[in-house]
């Protein structure tokens, strides 16, 4: 069966309201877009099943006090914690990097890809991953290339509504969080990690830095090697000592450097018409040296749409870009740096 007519069966029983058959039909698609390599479709589609079955669980009149009430109040919880639950299309032809730091997520993706193997000899499997360095180094990116190779689910965490809901139910929070990923077999990522540091700034601070240490650690060793756990820092000093500990892997993410910068400029015209009004790179490749990889990707953009829209360009069949407005872009970007 094509997909289309998976579709029309979707469509015909969900006006029927014939929810059963509904279900089922919807299953058959998601089969279907895994057997047609179609797989971040399929891990959507489950998603969205998974979360509306749940929705209706706790639309189904509980008794007050019951498991299944606190359950419901759990999940309206566990929505404030979560940003986004999505799949990536990202692969490493999307991201410069050293090759260092590929070298090491090519090897994580081959030990996740060949999983079953590594059990089968009883190997433990990289699940703990810490990606530190400069903000805007392509942190959250890499986290999005991890996805888009495993073919998983990522959960993107907001860590600061988990600490800050209430100081004393962090721990309980962060036990959540994971217990729904693990069931997911998914990813959880979470960005700012160092965020845990700053609640020793509250009062009585040390015992509850203590509980939620120990939380996260006991959530670590009991995370199912099927799931990954990606924190990302700027600031790895904040840090506890134990938690740097717990970490499998920890990858330094750092300024681009000439080549990485001219690697970068290559990828971001690679499908586009653009080419610049001079041809070597040499000057630009110096006015970016020392900026990260998003503020050099913003500032050729802002540089491609300025040139189209200053120039009323309508599809044509080569657009120049302004070497000059590029440069432009990039000393102010250096300048707010030094002024911040």
């Amino acid at each position: 069966m094509s997909q289309s007519e998976h579709i029309k069966d979707l469509v015909r029983y969900g006006l029927e309201k014939d929810v059963d058959k509904f279900k089922e039909a919807l299953n058959e698609l998601i089969e279907h877009a895994k057997k047609t390599k179609r797989i971040n479709y399929a891990l959507q589609l489950q998603s969205l099943l998974r979360d509306t079955m749940r929705n209706e669980q706790n639309k189904t009149p509980k008794l007050v006090g019951s498991k299944s009430y606190f359950a419901g109040i759990e999940n309206r919880e566990l929505n404030d914690f979560i940003l986004e639950k999505i799949t990536s299309e990202y692969s490493f032809q999307n991201i410069v990097i050293n090759d260092k730091t590929k070298n090491q997520l090519e090897f994580l993706v081959k030990e996740h890809t060949a999983r079953k193997i590594l059990e089968k000899y009883q190997l433990p499997i990289s699940n703990k991953i810490l990606f530190y360095g400069p903000s805007g180094c392509g942190k959250t990116l890499a986290s999005y290339v991890l996805a888009g190779e495993l073919k998983k689910l990522m959960f993107v965490i907001n860590l600061g509504a988990i600490v800050s809901s209430k100081l004393g139910e962090t721990s309980k929070n962060l036990a959540k969080i994971f217990r729904q990923a693990s069931v997911e077999d998914s990813i959880i990522f979470i960005d700012e990690f160092d965020s845990l540091g700053k609640i020793r700034n509250y009062d009585q601070d040390h015992g509850e830095m203590k509980r939620i240490v120990n939380t996260i650690l006991q959530l670590f060793d009991y995370l199912p090697q099927s799931s990954i756990v990606i924190a990302a820092t700027n600031q790895i000093d904040m840090i506890d000592d134990a938690l740097l500990r717990r970490f499998d892997l920890k990858v330094k993410l750092d300024l681009p450097n000439k080549k990485q910068i001219k690697a970068l400029i290559e990828l971001v015209l690679k499908n586009g018409n653009f080419e610049f009004d001079k041809k070597t790179l040499t000057s630009i490749i110096k006015n970016a040296d020392g900026l990260s990889y998003y503020s050099i990707q913003k500032s050729l953009i802002t540089t491609i749409k300025k040139t189209i829209l200053e120039n009323n360009i309508i599809n044509p069949d080569r657009i120049v870009i302004s070497s000059a407005i590029f440069n432009s872009l990039l000393l102010e970007e250096k300048k707010q740096i030094e002024n911040n």
